[in-house]
């Protein structure tokens, strides 16, 4: 049996090739990992068809600097074992750049596999009044050539077609097959003889998008304008986010109730509603939240500021001795460090790589956030600070993301003058794209695949959390009833951590919730869902441990290291158990020396 026809999408950075891949897959894609290697990809199949387009990580030239680029690579020339080399190539390749970009396709054309040249942001080359004429640059580069946008959609039936082809062979598309022709581009001259040639007219300047970077870039203003979206961002995920999540818990509520009232009474009942469903509804009700912080990540990435404020980061990265590079994996950090650290093989100096790849986990990623907004509504009232633009609550939460990215650089800082001595440093050099407005599609597809990630992936583990938990606040059995709390296998747990948890202000409750924290963060809020039954579970803390417990507990969970997985990732990619070790005691040690400050200085 024949196996399914394979596609790479390759390309420079912020090119729109990953909106292409949408189009192409739709929602029919999902992320892996390379055989033999941690380094993520993105997979989909073409609509309505088996054909399989594999998305391959931004490079510029078939002589990588970093490992990401490296295994690309690797992958266009058949070198990874486990993964067949690609039946075709389609090189994506921005329209207003074009004379730049071109040595990279020749490149890839050279690889003799049958290749497109997808000259994509047709409509930003209209608009600033530019010209190509794919026929006679298809000519020049004996490899087909279409024009297009995929922003809005424009003109993807050649991409389809090409795709789609049921041969391997180079019968490429027929209405952009080029003709034998010696009139090749082999050099600066030959790609400049295309413009006097009437094969391509650049675009006009995008004068707009310099207006903006006047002040995006600014050495005063630009950091300022930083900190406005920054503000902006957590006003968003309290003002939107939170009214949604507050309609989710109810949704669960009634649903907990009516399933209480169907269940007959018993143990089923009392782990499906007490268990399960407490601790599933408990993570679930902060989705909206978190998928609002997704959404505003997609945005500024698609539209062309991220970029921006990775030039603005430099500076900062750099008196912590690192650079721009680190910025853009420890800003994914603030969605989850597994990919976070994936992405660190960008980074070309090791010593860099190693000092991103320990502070990443310092980020606020999303599985905090539930503790976060449960606990900051629950203590923190409703006020305002400046108008509408900022609240109490946001502030805090600035404050906890705050408090991770200096901790971070802080320890960076001293890793690199210290174990980590710093080595020559390679200039930071990233092309800024032009600003453009989000694909709404594009936004939405990635917020769907990482709501879809969330739901899935943290749903599965808090589901067997929530079970386990409720089995050790249940067990033993005595006389074929279940065990008061106060003398189950919890409670013997509780009492055994419970002279750490004193000096910040904490009960034996919160310490078994961040001991399962240590599985998954997300599991903290499920696990005191379950320990506190159908009591709200922010009324029963400002019971138990009060305001400065609360703010010792944010700032324990704002700095320590407690995700499995994250120091699995950490050995896979430094090699060796020395550096997760390392991790994982000094970002404990200092999160409960924090703790307890924090806990003495509230009190």
């Amino acid at each position: 049996m024949n196996s399914p026809r394979t596609v790479a999408l390759v390309g420079p950075p912020n090119v729109g090739k990953s909106t292409l891949f949408n189009h192409l897959t739709g929602l029919r894609q999902k992320t892996a990992n390379y055989p033999g290697v941690t380094v993520e990809y993105r997979r989909g199949k073409l609509r309505k068809t088996e054909v399989e387009i594999i998305d391959l990580p931004g490079i510029w030239d078939l002589s990588p600097a970093s490992e990401d680029e490296r295994i690309a690579v690797s992958v266009l020339t058949g070198d990874i074992a486990g993964l067949r080399k690609p039946d075709a190539v389609i090189v994506v390749l921005d329209a207003t750049q074009l004379l730049r970009q071109l040595p990279f396709a020749q490149q890839i054309v050279a690889l003799k596999l049958p290749t497109l040249i997808v000259i994509n942001m047709a409509d930003l080359l209209d608009r600033r009044q530019g010209h190509l004429d794919p026929l006679a640059l298809a000519e020049r580069l004996h490899a087909p050539v279409a024009l297009v946008s995929a922003n809005n959609g424009r003109s993807l039936e050649a991409v389809y077609r090409f795709v789609d082809r049921k041969s391997t062979q180079a019968n490429l598309l027929p209405v952009l097959r080029p003709t034998s022709s010696s009139k090749e581009i082999t050099g600066w001259s030959d790609r400049g003889r295309l413009t006097t040639e009437g094969v391509y007219r650049r675009p006009l300047p995008a004068h707009w998008s310099r207006r903006i970077d006047s002040i995006a870039l600014h050495p005063v203003f630009g950091p300022l304008a930083f900190l406005i979206v920054v503000m902006l961002v957590f006003q968003f995920i309290f003002r939107v986010g939170a009214p949604l999540s507050d309609a989710t818990t109810r949704a669960f509520e009634w649903v907990g109730t009516y399933l209480h009232s169907v269940i007959p009474a018993g143990f089923l009942r009392s782990l499906m509603v007490d268990g399960v469903w407490a601790g599933v509804g408990s993570v679930l009700a902060f989705l909206p939240q978190i998928l609002c912080l997704f959404l505003v990540i997609a945005i500024l990435e698609d539209s062309g500021y991220m970029a921006r404020a990775a030039v603005i980061s430099d500076r900062t990265m750099r008196r912590a001795g690192l650079d721009g590079r680190s910025f853009l994996p420890l800003l994914s950090a603030y969605a989850c460090a597994v990919p976070a650290i994936m992405a660190t093989r960008v980074i070309p100096n090791r010593r860099d790589r190693l000092a991103t790849i320990l502070i990443a986990p310092f980020m606020t990623c999303a599985a905090r956030l539930p503790l976060y907004t449960m606990v900051i509504t629950s203590f923190v009232p409703d006020r305002h600070i400046v108008g509408d633009l900022l609240g109490l609550r946001a502030t805090i939460m600035i404050g906890l993301y705050v408090i991770g990215l200096i901790v971070a650089l802080i320890t960076a800082k001293l890793l690199r003058s210290s174990i980590l001595d710093a080595g020559g440093k390679l200039p930071f050099v990233i092309e800024l794209p032009e600003y453009r407005w989000p694909s709404p599609k594009s936004v939405l597809t990635y917020l769907f695949n990482r709501g879809k990630i969330f739901v899935v992936q943290v749903g599965t583990i808090i589901v067997v959390l929530s079970m386990i938990v409720w089995l050790l606040a249940n067990l033993p059995i005595h006389h074929g009833q279940a065990a008061d709390i106060g003398h189950s296998y919890l409670a013997w747990i509780g009492r055994a951590i419970e002279p750490l948890l004193r000096p910040l202000g904490l009960n034996p409750k919160v310490g078994i919730a961040l001991l399962t924290a240590f599985v998954a963060r997300e599991s903290i809020v499920s696990t005191l869902g379950t320990l506190y039954g159908t009591e709200a579970v922010g009324h029963a803390l400002r019971l138990d441990i009060g305001f400065a417990g609360a703010m010792a507990l944010l700032v324990f969970f704002a700095v320590a290291m407690q995700c499995t997985s994250t120091l699995a990732t950490v050995r896979r990619e430094t090699g060796t158990w020395k550096w997760p070790i390392l991790q994982f005691a000094y970002m404990n040690t200092l999160a409960y020396g924090l703790a307890a400050l924090t806990f003495h200085l509230v009190r």
